[in-house]
């Protein structure tokens, strides 16, 4: 069985608060692309984690795809075989795109199909939260208004098909946790839940992501990349979540020539 983990970019991120357990409230929209991973499973005499593509930093056990897997088996361990399973990498990690999350999502996901468990979505994402924050988003997979650590979610009706979508992942990694220790947190200054009723040359004057400024500090070639993109005619353009992926929406069939020194992916829709 073969799924396809995609990726997703934050419109708007706002860090409200240090919490007393050393997370951080944060109030954002996540939005899903079709960017993806490939994930497959199959039939083995003993599980095995196989990954390829982009390398991938740490070993098996510090995978959310195995913690996936043993979580479920801890669970459910008559329900849950032996598998091969295979990881392809091809969403830059270290981007703010959450392809790791992602992965371990979609293994939960898969794993309940193809071992017909039977868990509703929001056992699932309860299961999700415990691999990660934002692991949640995947197994809904539909735009999503995340306050609190990012798991508290309500459905948000945004469209951006109408439009094209230019993501470009430099070759720069940033650290989620030392991002956050750059920044200090504020009331958020727009109320995101009303981003759909914004028009969308509107949304660089009033959404923002606060990681902007002390990512971009560090690393000024990400700020040159978002002004190349609005230069270009992006209707709206933006790092997402910590870094360091940019991404901008322009009208279908636009995009940007990006010039720069650092070596980067670039994916369009």
């Amino acid at each position: 069985m073969i799924v396809f983990p995609n990726c997703k970019i934050n419109l708007g991120l706002y860090v409200t608060r240090c919490r007393e357990d050393g997370y951080h409230d944060i109030e954002t929209v996540f939005y899903g692309l079709p960017f993806t991973d490939v994930l497959e499973v199959v039939p083995a005499t003993e599980t095995k984690l196989h990954i390829s593509g982009l390398p991938v930093a740490g070993d098996q056990t510090t995978n959310l795809v195995w913690k996936a897997y043993e979580l479920l088996k801890e669970k459910y361990p008559v329900k849950i075989p032996a598998l091969d399973i295979y990881l392809y990498k091809a969403i830059p990690m270290g981007a703010g795109l959450g392809g790791g999350s992602a992965d371990g999502a979609y293994l939960l996901r898969l794993l309940n199909d193809y071992c017909q468990i039977g868990i509703d979505n929001e056992t699932l994402a309860g299961y999700a939260l415990q691999l990660g924050s934002d692991c949640p988003f995947f197994i809904y997979n539909t735009p999503q208004l995340a306050t609190g650590r990012g798991e508290k979610m309500t459905p948000i009706t945004l469209d951006l098909s109408p439009y094209s979508i230019q993501l470009i992942c430099p070759a720069v990694h940033v650290s989620t946790g030392k991002a956050f220790q750059m920044l200090t947190p504020r009331t958020a200054p727009f109320a995101l839940e009303k981003l759909n009723t914004l028009p969308i040359e509107e949304w660089k004057n009033h959404i923002s992501n606060d990681f902007e400024t002390p990512v971009f500090t560090q690393h000024p070639e990400l700020a040159a990349i978002k002004q190349q993109l609005y230069t270009a005619g992006a209707r709206y353009a933006s790092m997402s979540g910590s870094g360091s992926a940019i991404f901008a929406v322009f009208n279908k069939g636009q995009k940007a020539e990006i010039k720069t020194e650092v070596e980067f992916k670039e994916f369009y829709t």
